[in-house]
């Protein structure tokens, strides 16, 4: 006689989504690189600030005459910095969900827990903290570093300078805004490599064909987090062509993370995973 299997009398319960945030943070905490990652990527910011800023120090002259070194201010990252910045929050994006369609974990997740879309927005949530994590402490300590070096000769800004509260935290949030990114084109792309070169693509090279001379170059430059971070790190005005402001920077800043985040929640629906 065959033995009949057990089946409770009670139906599992719904995994809740405070359930889904500890699944994925677990996930993302147990990743082996993502330590590394994180930690050279530090390592790598603090590294070409500190070095760009000493050589712009370095050149600094007794008489530069009014607001050289203020005009020359990026914010707390060096030109250097917020490139590898960029390049390393979106790539660290693109692995923590195209590394689960590498390896087939996204299926056993996915059979586990069947809404797809809860899932991915739990995946989303965890990677903005840790990517916001990472920038809340990059930001403040490049700033602190300009500033050491900088006030050698006297030309350090105090975080009460108008405008230096809204860089710092532009720079802080420009972390999850490309991480987000990241996520959003992995999700599309499936693909670890073609994930980080689309990401390099999107946020580093695409915004140099747009310069601001003309005005549908400008606007089309606009739109981009790269140049919303340079305007929300901009100490004095620069004379362009076709300035904006800072609220249509926030602007962008704000629809990327939101588009991103929806690219990232929504198409898992509709494909095979």
């Amino acid at each position: 006689m065959t033995a009949l299997p057990f089946t409770s009398a009670f139906p599992e319960p719904a995994a809740r989504f405070r359930d889904l945030l500890a699944a994925e943070w677990l996930k993302l905490r147990t990743l082996p690189s993502l330590t590394w990652a994180l930690a050279v990527t530090a390592v790598l910011v603090l590294g070409f600030t500190a070095a760009d800023t000493w050589d712009l120090s370095r050149h600094w002259t007794p008489d530069p005459g009014p607001g050289i070194l203020l005009g020359a201010y990026r914010g707390p990252y060096s030109h250097s910095a917020e490139i590898c910045l960029m390049l390393a929050a979106g790539s660290i994006g693109a692995m923590a969900v195209a590394g689960e369609y590498s390896t087939g974990l996204n299926r056993v997740t996915f059979a586990a827990v069947p809404a797809r879309r809860s899932v991915m927005a739990a995946k989303a949530a965890v990677l903005a903290a840790v990517s916001t994590a990472l920038g809340a402490f990059l930001a403040p300590a490049s700033f602190l570093i300009t500033q050491a070096i900088l006030s050698a000769h006297d030309q350090h800004i105090p975080l009460t300078h108008p405008g230096a509260p809204r860089a710092l935290l532009a720079s802080a949030l420009i972390t999850p805004v490309c991480a987000l990114t990241g996520a959003a084109l992995a999700t599309l792309l499936r693909h670890p490599a073609t994930s980080v070169i689309a990401v390099a693509s999107l946020l580093l090279l695409l915004p140099s064909f747009f310069g601001p001379d003309r005005y549908w170059s400008a606007v089309a430059s606009h739109t981009f987090p790269s140049t919303a971070l340079e305007r929300l790190t901009q100490l004095t005005p620069h004379p362009v062509p076709y300035p904006w402001t800072p609220t249509g920077a926030w602007t962008v800043f704000t629809a990327w993370a939101l588009c991103a985040t929806l690219l990232t929640i929504l198409p898992v629906r509709y494909r095979d995973q």
